[in-house]
């Protein structure tokens, strides 16, 4: 098997665990929530990344992977970040309608979209923006009902769209910048995140609910559903990362739609949910946006492909003696080997 054949079925594999693991954990979530009585969102999540961290310590304690520290002030400030915007998701959940929430998802891919642009010089095609303008569509036709707008439910929402979208794309830029795995960075961004929502959980959830977490009587069941939701969020917090760092936050987002589009259908067919031909139709026209974008995403990686290896294929046509004359090759075992450029060598370890 070839390292590009490897390298997609990688792909495949982080995007389907990340497709199961987020709708089971939906799923769990759902029941804890809506049948236990257990409101407490923010809390939940700490107790997540605490028991993810705490998993990723025995695989590295049985050297699953290997521990590689690297800039702790970047690791504590997207730690950091990305404990704030779950923290403000969820304030935004809280202080909004279903609709408008749904609407505040939808608007992180072109934001997404648009700091990428600005700020790493990133192109989209014509093609790429309308798939992507054909889901963003389904997926609003599908979810979004009624818009009560307010004052501080927008600015909240507002903040939670770009806190995201830069933990997303710092989660890619930190993978490719250092080298490090997506494991490698979920280990040590683990603690901070945990951290933040352990501290701010409890006042957000009080403030939302007007409950007490601590006062919450804990059943036998309850704790058995905890227990699931937090073994369960382990896969979903490594899929996430494992899935933007091996393509791109736009991607992610697009696969997060396809999860609300699969959670929306099983909640119809298993939970017999209230659906609607508006609900169906929007789901059709979402799945035709993602098709549309996987399809177009392997053309566009096929055709870089194809271009990067055409200036390989011509220097190993070139004169080989002129190639040494020049230093542009090396003589290893009496064999002439072509020398990598200096930009290719710079660019390697400082991406």
């Amino acid at each position: 098997m070839s390292e590009n054949e490897r390298c997609q079925l990688g792909t495949v594999g982080a995007l389907s665990l990340s497709v199961v693991s987020s709708v089971s954990i939906v799923i769990c979530n759902k029941a804890l929530i809506s049948s236990l009585g257990f409101t407490f969102a923010t809390t939940l999540t700490s107790w997540h990344l605490l028991v993810t961290f705490c998993s990723l310590h025995v695989a590295l304690w049985m050297k699953l992977f290997e521990h590689k520290p690297f800039d702790p002030r970047a690791v504590m400030g997207f730690g950091i970040l990305n404990g704030i915007s779950i923290g403000l998701l969820n304030l935004s959940l809280g202080f909004n309608s279903v609709g408008f929430y749904q609407m505040t998802k939808l608007a992180i891919i072109p934001c997404t979209v648009l700091l990428e642009t600005l700020f790493f010089r990133k192109k989209f095609s014509r093609n790429i923006q309308l798939s992507l303008t054909i889901l963003l569509l389904g997926v609003g036709i599908a979810t979004v009902t009624d818009l009560q707008l307010n004052v501080l439910g927008s600015v909240l929402s507002l903040l939670a769209v770009v806190t995201t979208c830069i933990a997303q794309i710092m989660t890619n830029t930190i993978q490719k910048r250092f080298k490090v795995s997506s494991t490698q960075l979920l280990y040590q961004s683990c603690p901070y995140q945990a951290l933040t929502l352990f501290i701010t959980g409890p006042f957000l959830d009080g403030l939302l609910t007007n409950q007490n977490v601590f006062a919450f009587k804990y059943t036998p069941l309850v704790l058995v559903f905890i227990v699931l939701s937090c073994l369960i969020s382990v896969s979903v917090n490594f899929s996430t990362f494992l899935v933007i760092g091996k393509t791109s936050p736009v991607t992610y987002q697009v696969l997060g739609h396809l999860k609300t589009c699969l959670v929306l259908a099983f909640g119809y067919v298993l939970l017999h949910d209230p659906f609607s031909w508006r609900n169906i139709f929007g789901i059709l026209v979402a799945l035709v946006g993602m098709i549309l974008y996987s399809y177009i995403c392997s053309l566009e990686n096929q055709q870089k492909a194809s271009e990067a290896s055409v200036p390989l294929s011509q220097e190993a046509e070139a004169d080989p003696l002129l190639m040494v004359e020049n230093g542009a090759a090396v003589v290893a075992d009496g064999v002439i080997v072509p020398k990598a450029p200096g930009w290719a060598a710079d660019k390697d370890l400082h991406a």
